[in-house]
């Protein structure tokens, strides 16, 4: 590909290029921001062309419940790799050393009813190793169903509710409570690439937490704090876009959200959405005089300019009848 000089660029959209230097410039910003934390990304070049790679923050923006995927009865309910793993299968850590192959599954099966402060040594080990890169997924409070205390369980009962439970990040979820709303805001974490498109993203972070729902039904968005919704293209690269925007996420936040739900907002009418409602009046009215300005002004020129061709037209007609 002839990217017209010998300055090399990086794709970052359909027909969208950014210089590797500037690219560069933009990461060792990300990077000295999140200095000392497993969020740093690191780059490489594989046969001439810019890989960066890392943690992407995703928080979650849904209205509508989605559906857990469950497993049969006979089926071992197996554990998806994990979010710190790259292709090579390898574990790294936030430099890219080796840990320990003892890193707790995304998913387990889990005993009947787990006490509230109760954790395993082993869940507490991986959660200390690894904190932000453990699945959360948070459920609405109306989701959350009421416990009854004081109930006992035969162990048939408990047997059967062992092969239908199963827990994200200590949540626990059965047949009959897999469909729910993610906790509008909370944040999960992905492991990609600067080469996955915003498609691949998706599938990877569904598969993650074994939605059944189809990645067709959402979209990556770009969110400000000024409001400005910016919705991710199926050819964009999220974790270009995310350094790009900068790593601050008190500025700006990607979010996983429906594609019908949400409309995108430009940076213009961003600036006037958190004004109140008598200051937005007040800049319509402004706006409603400066128009009628406008209008009475275009009006009397092209009243003057009418009259003189009126009296251009008149000296015409009576010239022949002088003579």
């Amino acid at each position: 590909m002839d990217y017209g000089g010998c300055e090399y660029l990086v794709p970052c959209g359909k027909d969208k290029y950014i210089s590797k230097n500037e690219l560069l410039l933009h990461l060792k910003t990300y990077n000295i921001y999140y200095e000392g934390q497993n969020l740093q990304l690191r780059h490489r070049e594989e046969e001439g062309e810019l890989i960066v790679e890392g943690l992407l923050n995703i928080s979650w923006g849904l209205r509508r419940p989605i559906r857990l995927q469950m497993q049969d009865d006979n089926q071992r309910i197996r554990p998806p790799p994990s979010s710190s793993s790259w292709h090579s299968g390898c574990n790294l850590g936030a430099h890219g050393s080796m840990l320990k192959p003892s890193t707790l599954p995304d998913i387990q099966v889990t005993d009947a009813e787990p006490t509230p402060n109760a954790e395993s040594p082993r869940n507490g080990a991986a959660t200390k190793s690894q904190p932000e890169e453990t699945p959360q997924l948070m459920r609405t409070r109306s989701d959350v169903g009421v416990r009854r205390r004081g109930s006992t369980r035969t162990p048939s009962e408990q047997r059967r509710i062992r092969r239908h439970r199963f827990s994200i990040n200590g949540h626990f979820y059965n047949h009959k409570t897999s469909v729910f709303t993610p906790a509008y805001g909370s944040v999960t974490n992905v492991r990609i690439n600067s080469t996955m498109t915003t498609p691949q993203v998706l599938k990877l972070l569904l598969n993650k937490f074994k939605i059944e729902n189809s990645a067709e039904e959402f979209a990556l968005y770009i969110v400000h704090t000024s409001g400005e919704k910016q919705k991710l293209r199926a050819s964009d690269y999220p974790l270009i876009a995310r350094i790009l925007q900068g790593p601050c996420e008190q500025v700006s936040k990607v979010f996983l959200m429906e594609k019908d739900q949400v409309e995108e907002v430009t940076y213009d009418v961003a600036q006037y959405i958190k004004f109140e409602m008598p200051v937005l009046r007040s800049f319509i009215q402004k706006l409603e005089e400066e128009e009628d300005r406008e209008v009475k002004k275009l009006m009397r020129k092209y009243s003057i300019l009418r009259l003189m061709i009126e009296q251009r037209l008149e000296e015409i007609s009576e010239g022949p009848t002088a003579m």
